[in-house]
């Protein structure tokens, strides 16, 4: 999945862009695993569905009403930590693959299979390298996920020297599916360890 291939999404990343990110203040890089198919897959922009897009972004978009678990749960976070334009001052959200990959009609981790991270590891390294040089931070990073995409990153900041310090929280996902009722305290640690973070 590449929505950057789609003129309609690109159009949308770049506003989204052109709203939040139209100055050179250097952010923290905050790392999911890679688009899904109901969020940045369509709207170009990492874990954010056409709803948040249009409705807290203000961007808007001939997408539909389409909403995705992990956006629900981002935006929720971004709410407690002082809206968009508190969150988006200091931080980037982005995704260790920028593509996204399907199998059988459904999201495919780019860890899931080693071939498939096998040949994705190139693309990952050049993206991230890519991401610091637009004023990524380079002495913290978050990502998210505690398990398989935390592991990955670990290695290859490990290999490449890129990140002080790494900043693992629960995936999104993983609380949207198996924490719900838990959002309220999962949000609160996203802001805590947020607002730990050097500004």
């Amino acid at each position: 999945m590449n929505p950057y291939a789609d003129r309609a999404a690109l159009g949308y990343t770049r506003a989204f862009l052109g709203r939040f990110f139209a100055d050179d203040r250097p952010r923290t890089l905050v790392f999911g695993i890679n688009p899904g198919r109901f969020g940045a897959g369509i709207t170009g922009v990492t874990f954010t569905d056409p709803v948040a897009l249009a409705d807290v972004c203000g961007v808007p978009n001939a997408l539909g009403r389409t909403r995705e678990l992990s956006s629900v749960f981002v935006y929720d976070a971004i709410a407690a930590f002082g809206g968009p334009a508190a969150f988006y001052s200091r931080f980037f959200l982005t995704a260790l693959s920028p593509l996204g990959f399907t199998a059988n009609g459904i999201n495919l981790n780019y860890y899931d299979t080693p071939e498939l991270l096998r040949r994705v590891t190139p693309f990952i390294v050049e993206s991230v390298e890519r991401q610091i040089a637009m004023g990524g931070r380079t002495d913290h990073a978050i990502v998210l996920g505690i398990g398989k995409n935390a592991k990955c990153f670990e290695a290859l900041n490990a290999k490449h020297g890129w990140f002080g310090a790494l900043h693992a929280l629960e995936h999104p996902r993983w609380i949207m599916q198996y924490r719900r009722k838990r959002v309220g305290e999962f949000a609160a640690k996203y802001v805590d360890a947020l607002r730990a973070l050097p500004a």
